[in-house]
């Protein structure tokens, strides 16, 4: 699968591999939809870039964060491939994950109609796990070591994106507490700028190296093969990955830029440089040891960090509920999508 051209006759040539791609690419643009707008949202609302120019400087460094990271460490790929375990029948195995995929679109094509920044990454683990779970009709096919990983990565990455949210805004509230606040705009307008590229690294880092490992996932189980322990991801799979995204947030990235950066806290502008920051560093601490976390997760709590600088009150607890009851109801709820929809593939396709 070294060149584009390889892979598209691979496809042509296995419709279920075809239909799974199809279905990835899917969830993709899902994402650009739901959780790519997070990297950008709190630039846009304080007017430091117009969303056009934000939207293509996050899909610029979506790539390099995808690029980058892969190079020097793909284990969050690695992790999400190996979390489940679909057997080794290579038909029932692209089946079954088709099926979950599925689930992870219709789930998050619902939360972005609600306008809430549901995490696409726990939609992936939840529906890749409900989907195993069909196919077993047990928990045989889940490895409890992996998803170990996902538990620790909720409570570090709520915990990082909280406090170092509120350490990074009381550190520049401090540092600039004498200082003329309309001559600050400039430098915290550019400051903010780098922020919102840095998180939009770190978001390709993470929820592109879950894509890339879903996609080779399919092929290498379309030819019953096992995914080999050294995982290498094509450049041109990295240029796609990031131009369907950014197509997505192009499409409806807007609602979830309000949610993010309007509605859960009022934020000046070395707030926003803040929260990116503090999200930035919780997202590359967690990729460097090889959790796959939700940028999501990690950008919302940074911002209510940032909020609780001034004052706890500063933060819309209606939003926060929302987005809270949203997280906690994508496991149980999308991983059952994804157990009913595997069941309903494989009574159809079988």
């Amino acid at each position: 699968m070294d060149s584009i051209l390889q892979f598209w006759n691979q496809m042509t040539a296995n419709p279920l591999l075809f239909i799974a791609v199809t279905l990835t690419l899917g969830v993709i643009l899902v994402n650009g939809w739901t959780d790519a707008p997070n990297a950008i949202a709190t630039c846009v609302v304080t007017r430091c870039m117009p969303p056009k120019a934000a939207i293509l400087m996050a899909a610029l460094f979506n790539f390099l964060g995808v690029f980058v990271m892969t190079l020097l460490n793909a284990t969050v790929a690695e992790t999400i491939t190996k979390m489940v375990d679909f057997g080794t029948n290579p038909d029932l195995a692209i089946i079954s994950l088709s099926a979950a995929l599925f689930a992870i679109v219709l789930w998050a094509t619902l939360a972005w109609v609600f306008g809430i920044p549901t995490s696409e990454s726990h939609a992936l683990i939840a529906g890749l796990t409900g989907s195993a779970i069909a196919l077993h009709n047990s928990l045989d096919g889940v490895n409890g070591a992996e998803w170990v990983k996902v538990v620790y990565g909720i409570g570090i990455s709520v915990g990082l994106g909280f406090g170092l949210g509120w350490l990074v805004c009381k550190l520049v509230t401090k540092l600039f507490y004498k200082a003329n606040r309309p001559k600050t705009e400039p430098f915290f307008r550019g400051a903010q700028i780098v922020g919102a590229a840095s998180m939009a690294f770190m978001h390709g880092a993470q929820d592109g190296q879950k894509f890339m490992g879903v996609v080779l996932l399919c092929v290498y189980m379309s030819q019953g093969q096992a995914l080999p322990s050294d995982i290498h991801i094509p450049i041109w799979l990295m240029i796609v990955c990031s131009v369907v995204m950014a197509a997505g947030t192009a499409m409806g990235g807007k609602k979830i830029i309000k949610s993010v950066g309007m509605d859960m806290v009022k934020l000046e502008k070395y707030q926003g440089f803040s929260a990116d920051i503090a999200a930035a560093l919780s997202l590359l601490i967690c990729s460097v040891f090889s959790l796959p976390v939700s940028t999501t997760h990690a950008k919302t709590t940074s911002i209510m960090g940032v909020g609780a600088v001034k004052r706890v009150s500063a933060i819309n607890f209606g939003v926060v509920k929302e987005m809270v009851l949203t997280w906690v109801l994508t496991f149980p709820g999308c991983g059952l999508v994804g157990f009913l929809m595997t069941k309903l593939f494989m009574f159809i396709f079988t």
